[in-house]
């Protein structure tokens, strides 16, 4: 028998578990959200010091946010209208034009009511450009290196927001202050863009074939739909949901917390939320192989709902027996952002539980990622007077734990044992540079759980 001839030799980038084909996007998104997180570490207290009171300002983040979950839930519905190319550069286009509003006029003029059309605006932007390219990655990706390639997405999105944002911010704003950093905002937001819209060539980013019936209204309709129609996407939907409204409930409870009860200072607090969100960046891209190695399913249920159940207890109750021990603290919080990356396998699994509209679904998890925004503030609004900070804690444990036996639910249509991911994925890398559409996984290729 002839010898077959080698495998061409797989790059660096496909190695890593980047599409090739999308490897420019990846850098662009990182640019894009550290523009989008300049101002995440001071805008508020910068726009109190303009003489806009507290409660305005807080109603303009409600505004913002409110902008922002509507926003995630069109980037699936409109990614399946338009193709996610055009949803990225109506993102793109929306932030930089009520920017420029919010910077030109609202603030030069201290006018509120432009304030509320730039600034909460604006909050339309960042998830049609980012999500966008979430459904993008779904359509390219190999499944067997899908949750990869999506751990890479979070490892942009959260090393942009806040993390190198703030960072960036803090080294700007005493060379040339605070409103000309908001500027610097807007020129890495357009660099960031255009990196990605221009350079990333890929053709599934245009708007794809629909069959019969999937017209705007029924594609619309279904992104809601979807969530009782395919009764899994919605269970991974309220997972979503969980996963981080403990997180958003922690921003408003925890900082009084740690300085008045537990003993820490401000700026010692600020530490701990920093170290928490630089082991979630790394954590995202772990946890993404993890995902793909040993099962998507599996993942979200012990490292997410699990670890979160176990995480957000010990990041009340070690500093609440050991005090303002710094060190004993920061292990707490660092686990914590840990265990908060463990649910990344969702954007790989979700979609691939609802093949045929993956905009759909990934609609249906964007709107449980805008939800859990409100759930966890309102959680503690509802029940930090009766329970306290203690009864408030344990309700998000509790919810975790909830979480944890969804994702055991979450099964694919052909769940198989995943213990040889390591092996199917490098049957699709192969399979990927030989030619075979990344979009479509070979027939050896086991689906993760």
């Amino acid at each position: 028998m002839p010898t077959p001839p080698p495998s061409p030799p797989r790059s660096l980038i496909t190695r890593l578990g980047i599409p090739p084909t999308l490897a420019w996007g990846y850098l662009g998104l990182l640019l894009f959200m550290i523009g989008d997180g300049v101002e995440s570490g001071y805008l508020s207290p910068y726009l109190i010091d303009e003489g806009i009171s507290q409660p305005r300002v807080a109603l303009l983040f409600t505004v913002y946010g409110a902008a922002a979950a509507i926003a995630a839930w069109l980037s699936g519905v409109l990614s399946d209208l338009w193709g996610p190319r055009r949803v990225m550069w109506t993102g793109l286009g929306i932030w930089g034009v009520f920017q420029l509003l919010f910077l030109v006029l609202a603030i030069p003029m201290t006018s509120y009511p432009l304030m509320m059309l730039g600034y909460g605006l604006r909050g339309l932007g960042y998830p049609l450009f980012a999500y966008g390219f979430l459904v993008w990655i779904a359509s390219v990706a190999p499944r067997a290196r899908l949750g990869t390639a999506m751990g890479w997405f979070w490892f942009a999105f959260t090393g942009g927001l806040p993390t190198l944002g703030s960072l960036v911010a803090s080294g700007l704003i005493p060379q040339i202050g605070a409103y000309a950093t908001l500027w610097s905002a807007l020129a890495l937001v357009a660099a960031g863009g255009l990196i990605t819209l221009l350079l990333v060539r890929d053709e599934r980013g245009g708007r794809q074939p629909r069959g019969a019936g999937d017209g705007p209204l029924a594609t619309l309709l279904g992104s809601v739909t979807v969530l009782w129609r395919n009764p899994r996407v919605g269970a991974g939907s309220l997972a979503r949901v969980i996963n981080t409204a403990s997180q958003f409930g922690f921003f408003v409870i925890m900082p009084i917390h740690f300085t008045n009860t537990v003993g820490f200072s401000l700026t010692e607090w600020l530490h701990l939320l920093s170290a928490m969100f630089a082991t979630n960046i790394f954590a995202n891209l772990l946890f993404g192989v993890v995902g793909d190695r040993f099962g998507w399913r599996r993942t979200i249920a012990w490292c997410g709902g699990a670890g979160c159940t176990v995480s957000t207890l010990l990041l009340f109750y070690v500093p609440d027996a050991a005090g303002d021990n710094f060190p004993l603290a920061l292990a707490a919080a660092a686990f914590y952002g840990a265990t908060l990356a463990g649910y990344v396998p969702l954007s790989a699994l979700v979609p691939s539980l609802e093949p045929r509209h993956k905009g759909q679904a990934l609609a249906a998890l964007n709107l449980g990622a805008g939800a859990s925004t409100f759930v966890g503030p309102a959680i503690v609004a509802a029940f930090v007077g009766p329970l306290g900070v203690t009864g408030v804690v344990w309700i998000f444990a509790g919810m975790h734990a909830v979480s944890t036996v969804l994702a055991l639910f979450l099964k694919l249509p052909d769940d198989a044992d995943t213990a040889g991911m390591a092996e199917s994925a490098g049957t699709a890398d192969t399979a990927e540079t030989a030619g075979v559409p990344p979009g479509a996984a070979p027939a050896s290729v086991s689906a993760p759980a």
